[in-house]
């Protein structure tokens, strides 16, 4: 296997750094693009998507993508999570085109990924109770459906707008902690439907203007991650594919889990480039912050310090990079590791840049507030590892052991 990256690869990382660097490489270009109506500088989107292609980079090209895959689509989220962009690209790529492509019929797919490779669609996945991890079967199973409400009530309900009518269908409930909820055309839903013995977690398409759709921006710890609150109130929604046998629950329950998978990887390099620039940034300011006469970088104890976070951001790159070329063995493990050494490079920052690390006008907060945010929305580390370690086997079940010792 040849694990360096080839020409092209390279020439998007330089390409979008380049640009990203001269549109919001400095912190009063990212309050401000945080402060529009849509949490994100639209002028900047369609720019990275008229020069780049970037949220149908991971899209086949017989639906208007690009043609990579997850290695190019995560190398992109890398540099944008080095100036913690806010954009719609992580929902709109990395979580609902995935499941258009995997559950859509061949109609939805010819209809609205070519909207998403030209960004002139932006979608996002909506989920009951902040359980977005959940749903994505990052922090345990997804197939009972429990985080979508289940049963008679709870979460969001599902029913035929007319008995016997297949293509209408009436969706009633509320998600929060909805990326990107305020301002995406899309939302795919996911819904409970089929009542209490025979239910089954669906997903549904919304438009932004359907009737009886509200959507409300919550004030979200990381700004530069828009959070919204989405209430439904018969709101008219397309069922997403044609899922009309009884296993229909269990493909979405994989599609979802598969999503997961690659947008775990996503994340970790949004992680692993965010973490660098923090340590870029603390490097660069002690070496001209002086101390006693001296810089504060040449002190040892700051060189062994800034050397043990060097250490966590190139593990957390190469965990990055190994689940984007398979993210099916490593996306999660490697999202505990983007998050944990982003957490660390973030502390160290905030702490080694001494009385201006804290302030309000200072970045180094917008990383702390990154790390601890993702954690909330897709973690925490704990849970990420030991479900991934569950997955593996590499324990054998507590009352199985304790069998096994009585029986000897």
């Amino acid at each position: 296997m040849d694990a360096a990256f080839t020409a092209e690869q390279q020439e998007i990382r330089r390409t979008l750094r380049d640009l990203l660097g001269k549109r919001s490489g400095r912190p009063d270009h990212l309050r401000a693009a945080v402060a529009a109506d849509r949490g994100y500088d639209a002028e900047l989107w369609t720019l990275l998507s008229a020069r780049l292609g970037l949220p149908g980079l991971a899209l086949p090209a017989a639906y208007g993508g690009v043609g990579c895959g997850l290695t190019e689509l995560a190398l992109a989220c890398e540099e944008t999570g080095r100036v913690l962009l806010p954009s719609p690209l992580f929902a709109t790529a990395g979580l609902a085109a995935p499941l258009i492509t995997a559950l859509g019929t061949e109609a939805q797919r010819r209809t609205l990924l070519p909207r998403i490779a030209d960004s002139s669609l932006t979608c996002t996945l909506a989920v009951s109770g902040g359980s977005l991890a959940q749903a994505l079967a990052l922090t345990g199973s997804n197939a009972a459906g429990e985080w979508a409400g289940g049963g008679r009530s709870g979460g969001v309900q599902a029913r035929r707008r007319h008995p016997g009518d297949a293509g209408a269908w009436l969706l009633y409930g509320e998600a929060d902690q909805v990326l990107d909820g305020h301002s995406a055309q899309l939302l795919l839903v996911a819904a409970h439907t089929g009542g209490h013995a025979r239910g089954r977690t669906l997903l549904f398409l919304v438009r932004g203007d359907a009737a009886g759709l509200s959507r409300t921006r919550l004030t979200a710890l990381d700004e530069t991650r828009p959070q919204a609150r989405v209430q439904l109130r018969d709101t008219p929604a397309e069922l997403l594919g044609d899922l009309r046998h009884e296993e229909a629950g269990a493909a979405v329950a994989d599609a979802l889990a598969a999503t997961g998978r690659g947008a775990a990887a996503l994340l970790a390099a949004e992680a692993a480039g965010a973490a660098g620039r923090a340590l870029d940034l603390t490097v660069a300011y002690v070496r001209t912050r002086e101390q006693f006469g001296r810089p504060v970088g040449s002190f040892q104890a700051v060189k062994h310090r800034l050397a043990d976070v060097h250490v966590r951001v190139q593990a957390a790159r190469s965990a990055a990079y190994y689940a984007a070329w398979d993210p099916a063995g490593a996306g999660p493990l490697a999202l505990a590791q983007g998050l944990e050494s982003l957490r660390t490079a973030a502390a160290e920052a905030v702490q080694l840049h001494g009385g201006i690390g804290f302030t309000w006008e200072h970045e180094a907060h917008l990383y702390i507030k990154r790390a601890a945010a993702d954690e909330l929305l897709f973690g925490p580390v704990h849970r990420l590892r030991a479900h991934a370690a569950d997955q593996a086997g590499l324990f054998e079940p507590a009352v199985a052991v304790q069998g096994e010792a009585e029986a000897v």
